[in-house]
């Protein structure tokens, strides 16, 4: 069996005992005003259970039927070392930096300096377009989670208050 089978056969077995959670012990727990809901807090992990299993099935059994040949632009685990292993460990440790301080920082500020030091992290040098995006579509979500969803996120860093 081929590596990509048996990474579709583990994502199967993850799949069936995250669909056989969100459709069995999840909606046990509802409240009874909730349950008359078409909506439940379970629907999308339901579909994200049904989706996985047709994926990692359509995989398992080779729907595809194509031939594989290895080619240059595959990657080779062999040569890892060619590969900008550096640059996507330091992007996770900034996802990481990121986290931690949204609530020092704020939503804002944080979310600013995470876009701008990824996007010169991946390559981008022109900061003068840069800075302007990253600050407006920072506002942009800020504003709509905060306002169209009703979801607050502390903005500012906590020493400006609220």
């Amino acid at each position: 069996m081929t590596l990509e089978r048996w990474i579709s056969l583990i994502l199967l077995l993850i799949c069936l005992v995250y669909g056989y959670t969100a459709f069995f012990t999840m909606d046990a727990t509802l409240p009874p005003f909730m349950q008359r809901n078409p909506v439940w807090p379970s629907t999308f992990p339901k579909l994200l259970a049904v989706l996985g299993v047709v994926s990692s099935l359509a995989v398992l059994l080779n729907a595809e039927k194509t031939t594989w040949k290895p080619g240059e632009n595959d990657i080779d685990y062999r040569r890892l070392g060619d590969y900008k292993i550096g640059q996507a460990i330091a992007l996770l440790v900034l996802m990481v930096v990121y986290a931690l301080t949204l609530r020092p920082l704020g939503f804002i500020g944080s979310t600013t300096l995470f876009l701008v030091l990824g996007a010169a992290l991946l390559g981008e040098r022109n900061f003068k377009v840069l800075i302007p995006v990253a600050v407006t579509s920072t506002l942009v979500v800020w504003w709509l989670v905060q306002q169209v969803l009703g979801i607050f996120l502390r903005p500012l860093p906590f020493f400006l208050g609220t």
